[in-house]
């Protein structure tokens, strides 16, 4: 089987998407594609010229909510949602909240600002930032710590795609310059470091870090 994905490092939605896969042990190709500047015909593979999409033998699936539903069903080990309809139901909503809600704050206000905007030599908008950082993120982490209180995922007694999803938008969060406040959401300070120390998010963190050090030391 010939599996390529394609999107850019620093997406959330892509990191997600690598550490599924590497989490069920499957090979694939990485093809770079800029969200910004997508290639000539990169609508045949993503109807909506979005990241990731994923290749498999000459068929696309577009969305990482897609992929990841794709992986699961034909590599069900290790399971990254639950049996249960219930629980399973959960993570799905976890997951959405993670891409949408999530993202809207913690990756496009403060991530997209401090370090996209930067890297295309633009100016940051620090006040989007700060009425993120004040106004929409806490209840979302509030909720979130709420959730996990008690647990160590946010559904079952395993990891999923729930889990997956938080964790990859916290480590933008992480690259925009932010912490999550340990005293005010403990419960969910202590799920993002546990995730984040496995090592698929260990090794991307890195990475992806050094890359945003050298690439914004230099302007």
């Amino acid at each position: 089987m010939s599996i390529k994905l394609y999107g850019a490092a620093l997406s959330p939605f892509v990191r997600k998407t690598r550490v599924a896969l590497a989490l069920k042990g499957i090979e694939y190709e990485a093809v770079h594609v800029d969200p910004a500047n997508t290639p000539e015909g990169y609508e045949k593979i993503s109807p909506m010229k979005r990241i990731p999409a994923l290749e498999i033998d000459g068929q696309y699936l577009a969305d990482s909510a897609a992929i990841c539903t794709w992986l699961e069903t034909t590599q069900p080990e290790p399971a990254l949602y639950p049996s249960d309809a219930m629980e399973r139901g959960r993570v799905i909503w976890f997951e959405r909240f993670a891409d949408y809600d999530l993202a809207m704050r913690c990756t496009f206000a403060v991530f997209r600002n401090r370090v996209v905007m930067r890297l295309m030599g633009k100016e940051c908008d620090e006040d989007k930032v700060q009425h993120a950082l004040s106004t929409t993120i806490p209840p979302l982490f509030a909720y979130l710590d709420k959730e996990l209180e008690g647990r160590d995922y946010l559904v079952g007694n395993s990891l999923t795609v729930a889990d997956i999803a938080l964790a990859s938008q916290m480590v933008n969060f992480k690259h925009g310059g932010e912490q999550i406040d340990a005293d005010t959401y403990p419960n969910l300070a202590a799920h993002t470091e546990r995730m984040h120390a496995l090592a698929p998010f260990a090794k991307t963190i890195e990475k992806e870090s050094g890359f945003i050090q050298k690439a914004l030391g230099s302007q």
